[in-house]
């Protein structure tokens, strides 16, 4: 809600309320003016122009809501632990956390006193209050107090002078803005414990951390809580194993996966039709060696920027990098015999396995392993082609996420603090992104600073059905590799020319992507991707020549099919391919031997009656062939 084009002086807090008076001030918890946010207590500054209502249900209303439930949980745990050390507390993405330095670290079971104590200050309502101090004032208040990590942090900064907060009786450094008042925490719920490294050193001390999160109404808190039950029952993890698909053995290779059969088919299945998508857009496969010497590391610019997160090796005394990424052998590849101008662009595309060296404690299932898949492909083409082949890639990404039911949204990293190349190539590659993007009229986030240390780079993150985003593809535009390692191509003019390299993985790591798959679909996954299709299932051992004939007719037509011939009850039968998220089940009774069919059923429980094996065959295949007719794209897998 916006209140625009009042010519407001300088003055306390009433003039503010007076500005924002009536429903507008009601209904908000802080205020921005001229676009810098405010406590609704604090000065308006002088010659603000415009200003604006922030409401506790908005983006910035519920960090500050969050941020503001932070600091009611320190002061909580303050009042019920005198000797926690207490450190840092920001709002995140829908929550909000607390680090503290305790003797025993907190656990679940401390909650309900926690929130018991919380509930307090929300029910008084206890102000949050603002005030400046000098740098010196600040550091001794602090010490004095012995909140050694308070005065760290307040040692660090480069300010003459710091903000502080009161909260009846607790006093935490912080920038703001905050709640007028604690009453406005309504909805919150303390949610998990974990340990965290103080400023995330692995050199510090372990903190003790409490996650909690706060919404402005009861019924959004209830819905979130939902999703995290739901997100738990949906976990890739225990779903790789109930429906066998994959497992983890961290005693002898943690943060790698051990593929089962039905596991491995999936992968598969999605890899052949990734490369046949592929190959129709103008891409060509190939693959490069696990192993490449330092010395091409170093030539890169991997082994000064990057060679923390790699792994090495010693072969006759020769110092050998596993790959954590497939460019190095793509340009190899590339500038093996001289290039002219109309050979250009060239795609190549590889499934390369690397590994990337990640700490055990940030080890999770599928979603952060050491050794990946990635579904990677490195474009080299001409300056004047490059918008066109950033759309390419984008369109590409577009058709994949549309087709798993995945909504997206696009942000553009630019260069960070350490980097390769130069300021002018930078420049150029970034405004190719946003050209691009623009051409596509698609909205993007800028997120300054966080590129790769060889160019910019256009991330993409989906949400999920149960709201959660995840950042999966990475489109990076490159002026710099292409030069060191002297890549050109001969110009229409007869002379030699630098090309532009785009590096772009669509689902990134496969390991990754299938985690989150199994947690979109709950393991439900489309009939053309499920690795079993059908199963038949027999009433009695007598109907079991019966099963293997379905099962041979529908594997005939290209049906991915198994029979289930155990000696156990039809209904446990039923049952057990519904937990397995089975599409279709076929069951094959004395009806059923007499007429030649099966009677068929659903994974959702519904029964939909006697079928021919024709029948079936093209229903599974109908529905199957369904999501490539509407995304215009055509697969079957063989």
């Amino acid at each position: 809600m916006g209140i625009a084009g009042k010519s407001i002086g300088a003055d306390c807090g009433s003039v503010l309320k007076q500005a924002l008076s009536g429903k507008a001030f009601k209904s908000c918890i802080a205020a921005r003016a001229d676009g810098a946010l405010l406590d609704l207590s604090a000065p308006v500054p002088a010659g603000t122009e415009h200003l604006e209502a922030v409401d506790e249900d908005s983006p910035e209303g519920l960090e500050i809501l969050r941020h503001s439930a932070a600091h009611v949980l320190a002061r909580a745990v303050r009042r019920l632990f005198p000797q926690a050390g207490v450190s840092i507390g920001p709002a995140i993405e829908k929550g909000f956390y607390y680090d503290f330095d305790v003797p025993r670290p907190f656990s679940p079971e401390d909650f309900q006193a926690i929130e018991t104590e919380m509930r307090k200050c929300v029910d008084e309502a206890v102000p949050f209050v603002r005030r400046e101090l000098p740098k010196v004032e600040a550091l001794r208040f602090f010490t004095d107090r012995g909140d050694t990590y308070k005065t760290e942090i307040i040692r660090d900064l480069e300010t003459d002078t710091v903000s502080l907060y009161d909260l009846g009786g607790f006093t935490d450094l912080c920038r703001g803005p905050h709640l007028p008042h604690a009453g406005f925490i309504r909805a919150f719920k303390l949610l998990s414990v974990a340990g965290a490294y103080w400023r995330g050193d692995e050199k510090n001390k372990m903190l003790s951390r409490i996650y909690g999160t706060a919404f402005a109404r009861e019924d959004d808190l209830r819905k979130h809580l939902f999703r995290i039950e739901e997100a738990k029952r949906r976990d890739h993890r225990k779903l790789g194993r109930e429906l066998d698909l994959f497992d983890f053995h961290e005693d002898v290779a943690p943060g790698m996966v051990f593929w089962h059969p039905k596991g491995m088919l999936l992968r598969v299945i999605l890899e052949d039709f990734l490369r046949k998508e592929h190959l129709k857009r103008g891409y060509e496969l190939v693959q490069g060696p696990q192993l490449l010497r330092r010395e091409l590391w170093e030539k890169s610019g991997h082994y000064d920027n990057y060679r923390e997160n790699m792994y090495f090796t010693e072969i006759e005394g020769d110092i050998y990098g596993i790959k954590p990424m497939n460019c190095l052998a793509h340009m190899l590849i590339y500038g093996r015999k001289p290039r002219s101008y109309r050979e250009l662009p060239v795609r190549y595309s590889e499934f390369g396995v690397v590994h990337r060296h990640e700490l055990s404690g940030v080890l999770h299932g599928l979603l952060r392993v050491r050794q990946f898949t990635q579904d990677d492909a490195h474009i080299i083409c001409r300056p004047d082609q490059l918008e066109d082949e950033i759309i390419g890639v984008i369109t590409l990404m577009r058709d994949l996420f549309n087709l798993f039911g995945f909504s997206y949204k696009l942000g553009v990293a630019t260069r960070p603090e350490k980097y390769i190349g130069g300021i002018d190539a930078w420049e150029r590659a970034t405004a190719a992104l946003l050209k691009a993007l623009e051409r596509l009229d698609l909205p993007c986030k800028i997120y300054e600073g966080d590129g790769a240390f060889y160019g910019p780079k256009i991330d993409c993150r989906v949400t999920d059905s149960l709201d959660r985003e995840w950042q999966c593809s990475t489109i990076q535009c490159d002026f710099t590799l292409p030069e060191r390692f002297d890549l050109s191509y001969t110009g229409a003019d007869g002379e030699k020319h630098r090309p532009v390299m785009v590096h772009r993985a669509i689902l990134g790591s496969l390991e990754r992507f299938i985690g989150i798959l199994v947690e979109h679909s709950a393991g439900a996954f489309p009939v053309w991707l499920a690795p079993e299709q059908a199963r038949i299932l027999t009433v009695t051992e007598r109907h079991d020549e019966h099963a293997r004939s379905v099962q041979q007719a529908l594997r005939a037509a290209g049906i991915r099919a198994e029979t289930d011939l155990r000696n156990e009850k039809l209904g446990y039968k039923v049952r057990a391919t519904q937990v397995e998220k089975i599409p279709y089940m076929l069951v094959t009774g004395d009806k059923e031997l007499e007429t030649g069919g099966v009677n068929l059923r659903l994974r959702g429980g519904e029964t939909v009656g006697s079928k021919t094996i024709e029948e079936v065959a093209a229903l599974i295949q109908a529905e199957s062939d369904a999501p490539f007719k509407q995304g215009g794209m055509n697969y079957r897998f063989s």
